[in-house]
């Protein structure tokens, strides 16, 4: 087998993307990581220290003092901020109409692939956002863009944080989600683009053991199983 394998799983929001990447790390014993964790993280910390996105130098200032970590724990993914415990604060709706403002800064956008980049250096990992086929990892062995149609995902969302968020109506999810395509499409710095060699991976009708076992034979035909 190959060493070094990157996995690029790209694609729009609420397509199910961190849940394939989870279990394909998983089944493969790679290294998960979550780059959308980390902009929501970022986000959260913007949120909660009132950071003005159109002041760059609070921006620059912010970001020194934010270190992300990924540890797995009962064989799931956690994030830290600051050694704080978020992955369920980053989230709750205020994260979710947040983050897409603070991931179009190209300052934020910078530090985070520094980041993820340097997480690729030495271990095989799957790694899901919107540019890790395009801007994070353009050489990675593996690159696949997903999508489905936006009832569909908002759907899927809305059940998803209906549990924790009784208040969200179904047409509040997708509007968000709807606001987020165009920002992550639209947006100057890494918009969201399926690279020209990725596969495209269409989940609307597809199962999740349908949609890792896609990715699977495709992983195992770049491994050399």
């Amino acid at each position: 087998m190959s060493k070094n394998i990157v996995v690029a799983i790209d694609g729009y929001s609420s397509c199910g993307k961190s849940t394939l990447a989870k279990a394909l790390a998983k089944k493969l014993h790679y290294i998960y990581v979550d780059s959308g964790a980390m902009y929501r993280a970022v986000a959260l910390y913007f949120l909660r220290n009132n950071v003005d996105t159109k002041n760059h130098e609070q921006i620059e200032e912010a970001l020194k003092n934010i270190h992300l970590n990924f540890h797995s724990r009962d064989y799931e993914t956690h994030i830290t901020l600051n050694d704080e415990e978020v992955s369920e604060e980053i989230r709750q709706m205020p994260v979710s109409e947040k983050v897409s403002e603070v991931s179009a800064l190209k300052e934020v956008r910078r530090e985070m692939v520094k980041q993820q980049q340097r997480m690729g250096q030495s271990k095989n990992i799957v790694m899901d956002g919107r540019d890790i086929g395009t801007a994070v990892f353009p050489d990675a062995s593996l690159k696949i863009f997903m999508t489905a149609d936006p009832a569909v995902r908002a759907k899927r969302r809305y059940d998803e944080i209906h549990v924790k968020s009784p208040d969200v109506t179904l047409e509040e999810i997708f509007e968000n989600i709807a606001h987020r395509d165009y920002q992550d499409t639209t947006r100057a710095e890494s918009p969201l683009v399926r690279a020209q060699d990725a596969i495209v991976l269409d989940n609307t009708d597809l199962t999740p053991e349908q949609q890792l076992q896609f990715a699977l034979d495709r992983v195992e035909a770049i491994a050399g199983h």
